[in-house]
């Protein structure tokens, strides 16, 4: 058998698949151009509102900058620096001596007679030996 007389047997059965064929394809290829086109136009109408609601918040904008233009500054800042007051502490016995609490509680106004160095007595124990 040759190519002809294959041809002559299935001829029609080829023509009507080729025409099956085609349109198959070209009812894909509408399907893929119609989806394509309704993308578009929602793009276009997401872009249209974006545009309109950036056109409406420049004319805002622009209204409010003409506003401020328009107003006086009518606040007067007053810089008198900084006052400290500093608290004396008062220390109380919690884990101190009382000799202690009386020492810091007199601080640095004391007088040289009322801040004795000298020792109260004998330190008890050996307290220079090592442990």
């Amino acid at each position: 058998m040759t190519w002809l007389t294959l041809l002559n047997k299935g001829g029609p059965y080829l023509a009507v698949l080729a025409i099956v064929g085609g349109i198959a394809f070209g009812g894909w290829y509408g399907r893929g151009l119609y989806e394509d086109s309704q993308e578009l136009s929602e793009l276009k109408g997401a872009q249209k509102a974006i545009k309109a609601a950036m056109a409406r918040e420049s004319g805002i904008a622009q209204e409010v900058e003409a506003k401020l233009a328009t107003l006086k500054a009518n606040q007067t800042v007053i810089d008198r620096g900084v006052i400290r007051e500093v608290v004396k502490p008062v220390y109380q016995r919690v884990c101190f001596e009382p000799e202690l609490v009386r020492l810091l509680n007199l601080g640095p106004e004391a007088s040289a007679e009322a801040l004795s160095a000298e020792p109260a007595g004998e330190v008890p124990g050996e307290a220079g030996a090592a442990e």
